[in-house]
């Protein structure tokens, strides 16, 4: 009885114990249980919530880089695709991942809630898995233990060719649907209105990304070397229990979720604000945007949504809430056209969207410099010395500091920079704070690079027919590069993560995700894009280019100095562009409350 809505009861001194008691009872936030009720605190999310998706989270990672970390050798190896064609097709493959982020942001706001998004979505990464592992060993794997680096496997059907395409798009859309639903799920355990839950809900976001890293970290090294030496099967049949093990785990935790509902389809919203202030055009606002239509409490009411606060940019969309003589005799008769009147909470929540994106193309440059890792930084390291006495150092293995990088910062961040920084300024460092140090530490990681590639080129063969190993600088001195982005990572995607879902408007907070996974996809396509208009420019007829398939030949070095070069004009940008955003205000659940009361 102590969550009962306090409209219930018409005394108010009733309505105040009711309200204390509800505080001490429910959460603030509006979040409900699995029965639509409203979340009791102690029965419901927390960490007990939160560690479970942590564990999924993990688990999912690993089963999808059991299989994205090694698919270009899977393609030239098993399937006999040339380098080419097996790179674009990953390159393809990876941003299609990317891209069905926004499908399964998109249903989650708008109509299946987070949960039954993510549930859904690894269901089909499951069964995507385990068809690519049946497909593999009936079909493609073929004779038996071909696909290593001195076996190659038979010709293949187009039908089966067309079975394995089938099997890894259903791992992209599983993954890609799961992704930016899961981080906002796991952040909805926490109630941002209580002090302790609020800290702990920051903490999370942190927490998720180091539990991403440790499950990418088993998959870049023991599945990657079981692939490496041909045991494909063996690889995907391990993704595919990790993954429905995620799923089981995920679904262990139903009683204790904590849900919002969905807010509707926020393209049908955004478009009404954009059709309403058209029509609207030629009105005349009132000084100070007084007057505007801010009666939703009904609708905000009905799905938990906050009140957002009134600002002053974007003045002409303000007209989409100006209450014009005709819309007002339609008010009293409890009448209103949503495509010619809308609220101020929805005109903001356009303007939250417009605010956003500049920040958000900030971050593609970002994401073009950590794309290298998985590519230039790997061909970087193949031309050196990979060789400790008789034992061999795969150069994708080296992303192993990368991500140890990133657990070291998460807990370096966490428990001295953030605390000393409070204490000498009274104040947390900002999200957008963080990630201009992410871009600020992405720049020195290029320039290391940079550096690196200079020492490899004087002490390289430059007549060497394969350039495997044909530096005698050791590939260990790529680690700070590589401990550089790591720490770049914890600022910029962790920041990201926090920065987008607090800002997102409520019924956005997955789309707040998927910006960040777009975030990425585009950062692979511009990456794509930088190499091949600066391998025009710089070929030349005595000169293959900056990066030819020789290294040696080329100037990588170069290349990695323009990042850092474009990377730093992308910093000066977005510290304008931070300098322009203006924080979401939301109006305090617990204003609503005590207005209500």
């Amino acid at each position: 009885m102590a969550c009962l809505s306090i409209s219930c009861f018409d005394d108010q001194s009733t309505k105040k114990k009711v309200m204390t008691s509800e505080k001490e009872v429910c959460t603030l936030d509006g979040a409900v249980d699995r029965h639509g009720r409203p979340a009791i605190r102690d029965k419901t999310g927390t960490w007990v919530s939160g560690i479970l998706i942590l564990v999924n989270q993990g688990l999912a990672t690993l089963a999808f880089f059991g299989v994205g970390v090694n698919l270009v050798l899977f393609l030239t190896r098993v399937l006999g695709q040339d380098n080419a064609e097996a790179a674009n097709n990953v390159s393809k493959w990876t941003g299609t991942v990317y891209i069905f982020s926004l499908l399964g942001a998109f249903l989650s706001d708008s109509y299946w809630g987070r949960f039954k998004t993510c549930a859904i979505f690894q269901a089909i990464f499951v069964i995507g898995l385990a068809s690519l592992s049946i497909t593999s060993y009936v079909f493609l794997v073929r004779p038996k233990g071909c696909g290593d680096e001195h076996t190659p496997c038979n010709s293949h059907s187009s039908l089966h060719i067309a079975l394995f395409y089938l099997s890894v798009y259903l791992v992209a859309l599983g993954n890609g649907g799961y992704q930016p639903n899961i981080a906002t799920f796991g952040a909805d355990q926490f109630d941002e209105e209580d002090p302790k839950e609020g800290h702990s809900k920051i903490a999370f976001f942190s927490y998720f990304y180091l539990a991403l890293n440790l499950g990418s970290l088993f998959s870049n090294t023991i599945l990657g070397y079981f692939e490496d030496e041909g045991m494909w099967v063996i690889g995907f049949w391990a993704s595919t229990a990790s993954a429905a093990m995620a799923l089981l785990l995920f679904l262990c935790g139903i009683p204790r979720y904590r849900h919002f509902t969905p807010k509707g389809n926020p393209l049908s919203r955004v478009s009404q604000v954009v059709i309403a202030a058209t029509r609207k055009w030629k009105v005349q606002m009132m000084p100070n945007s007084e007057g505007l239509f801010d009666d939703d409490d009904k609708e905000l009411a009905s799905n938990g949504a906050r009140r957002i606060l009134h600002t002053n940019g974007f003045r002409f969309l303000d007209k989409a809430a100006v209450i014009t003589s005709s819309e007002c005799d339609k008010l009293d008769d409890g009448a209103r056209n949503p495509w010619r009147l809308c609220t101020v909470t929805q005109v903001e929540e356009v303007k939250c969207i417009l605010r956003l994106l500049p920040i958000w193309l900030c971050t593609i440059l970002y994401s073009v410099v950590f794309t290298q890792m998985a590519s230039l930084f790997v061909e970087q390291g193949a031309a050196m010395r990979t060789n400790i006495s008789t034992f061999h150092i795969p150069p994708a293995s080296m992303s192993s500091f990368d991500i140890l990088s990133v657990a070291a910062f998460i807990f370096i961040y966490r428990r001295v920079i953030d605390p000393v920084f409070a204490r000498l300024t009274k104040s947390s460092l900002t999200e957008l704070q963080r990630m201009g140090i992410g871009l600020v530490i992405a720049i020195c990681a290029m320039v290391s690079a940079g550096t690196v590639e200079i020492f490899r080129l004087k002490h390289a063969n430059k007549d060497c027919l394969h350039c495997d190993d044909s530096s005698s600088l050791s590939i260990f001195w790529q680690i700070p590069q590589y401990v550089l982005i790591g720490a770049s990572e914890v600022f910029m995607y962790v920041g990201q993560l926090e920065f987008f879902n607090s800002q997102a408007p409520d019924g956005l907070k997955s789309f707040g995700s998927a910006l960040c996974m777009t975030s990425i996809s585009f950062g692979n396509y511009v990456s794509s894009l930088l190499v091949t208009i600066v391998m025009k420019i710089s070929a030349t007829d005595n000169m293959p280019g900056w990066i030819p398939g020789n290294l040696n030949k080329g100037h990588l070095d170069r290349f990695y100095f323009l990042l850092a070069a474009l990377t730093a004009a992308d910093l000066a940008v977005y510290i304008l562009c931070a300098k322009w955003y203006k924080y979401i205000k939301f109006e305090s659940r617990e204003a609503d409350a005590t207005t209500a009361v």
